[in-house]
């Protein structure tokens, strides 16, 4: 196996290399640059040039050569969030064009900033479930309902959300994906107080909130097909390798800076031996992301593996959170809300992340049982007499 890249891409790494020694220095305008970039075709390569992306062919080692450019310029990559990663990606496969053209380009460029309206009281892992109903009254939908763990919704002008427009159509049936405001009377945010201390997460109330009928994306009562287009962006958002490579690099650095015994951690035997195995999981998901998108521009679909991704990630966290508890010892048990300057107390944080991260985007042993029954074709276990 041949793993150069070859003279091609070598001159392609010169030209970016080249590009960010010009374009960035630490403390420039993070949006300035970041359309100097789009510009030159660094970024947001997949997005048409009219809706504010650069429009360039896919090639999985450009995009790598790229990223690890970007990274060690310690240069803005795309940003990420909800709106990014899952909205702009449903638009272009299932929105209309005015929508891309309004929404598309704000979004990427930060302007916009999108909330997800999808779970419930009583309908998080059975989204199906969901009672939140919005009436259609002359030219406007009019919304009651509920949202819950609506991550940093006060911080969002914006909501795509999953509403029951048909309420006489069975569940999957009767939803329609709809694009709301929410900086109107009838829409109340409050925070949640969460177990770290924090209030990232929070519930939205609708009392008679309003939306054009238009913000509709795709057709109406066909929001749970387009909500699948939707969380296969999401668990590829959640379960991307670069996440895991990140949270393994820190891992790294910790391992050698936290003191043990009179030495850095990395020197125990047994800190060795699990970064080891930390690392075989980590390449393993490279691999697999490799395979994944090499079908996918052959136009082939990725099959079972795609359903991995988030689950895997998940379990790659939770492997990472629990050596961090042990590198820092009783440091675990602070909590880093409140200091201006936390230390190793940070790693708190990644692990309740890790939590979060089974849960979020479909929980672990719901994506089990999507691997087990659609993937592996396993019959369903029958129930107890």
């Amino acid at each position: 196996m041949d793993l150069h890249y070859g003279p091609e891409h070598d001159t392609f790494r010169e030209e970016v290399q080249a590009f960010l020694r010009a374009a960035w220095k630490p403390g420039d305008d993070a949006k300035a640059f970041r359309r100097k970039a789009v510009e030159a075709g660094y970024l947001y390569r997949s997005i048409p040039r009219k809706y504010g992306g650069s429009e360039q062919a896919p090639d999985i080692l450009k995009a790598r050569i790229i990223a690890d450019a970007f990274e060690v310029a310690r240069a803005p990559m795309e940003l990420k969030g909800n709106g990014v990663q899952m909205l702009v990606p449903t638009l272009l496969e299932r929105g209309e064009e005015w929508q891309r053209e309004q929404f598309v380009r704000k979004t990427l460029e930060g302007e916009y900033k999108w909330a997800q309206g999808f779970s419930e009281p009583g309908a998080g892992s059975d989204l199906a479930s969901l009672r939140t109903r919005g009436e259609l009254r002359g030219d406007q939908w009019v919304i009651n309902g509920q949202k819950v763990w609506t991550s940093y919704a006060r911080e969002c002008q914006y909501m795509f959300a999953l509403i029951r427009t048909e309420p006489d159509a069975p569940k999957h049936q009767g939803i329609s994906y709809l694009l709301l405001d929410l900086r109107q009377p009838g829409v109340e945010i409050r925070p949640m107080k969460q177990i770290n201390g924090g209030n990232d997460f929070n519930e939205v109330f609708f009392t008679d909130a309003v939306t054009p009928a238009h913000w509709i994306v795709g057709q109406r009562g066909q929001g749970w097909s387009v909500s699948k287009s939707l969380l296969k962006h999401e668990r590829n958002m959640l379960g991307g390798i670069d996440r895991s490579e990140a949270m393994f690099n820190s891992l790294l650095g910790l391992a050698r800076r936290v003191e043990r015994d009179g030495g850095p951690a990395i020197r125990d035997a047994w800190v060795r031996d699990r970064l080891a195995a930390l690392k075989c999981d980590l390449e393993a998901q490279r691999r697999s992301s490799h395979i994944q998108l090499t079908r996918e521009l052959a136009g082939e679909s990725a099959g079972r593996l795609q359903m991995m991704n988030k689950l895997a990630q998940s379990n790659f966290a939770a492997a990472v959170s629990e050596l961090s508890n042990a590198i820092v010892g009783d440091e675990s048990l602070l909590s880093p809300i409140g200091n201006e300057k936390p230390g190793n107390e940070r790693w708190v944080n990644q692990y309740m992340n890790s939590l979060a991260a089974a849960i979020a985007g479909g929980t672990s042993n719901i994506q089990r049982n999507i691997i087990a029954e659609r993937g592996l074709e396993l019959p369903r276990e029958g129930g107890v007499e």
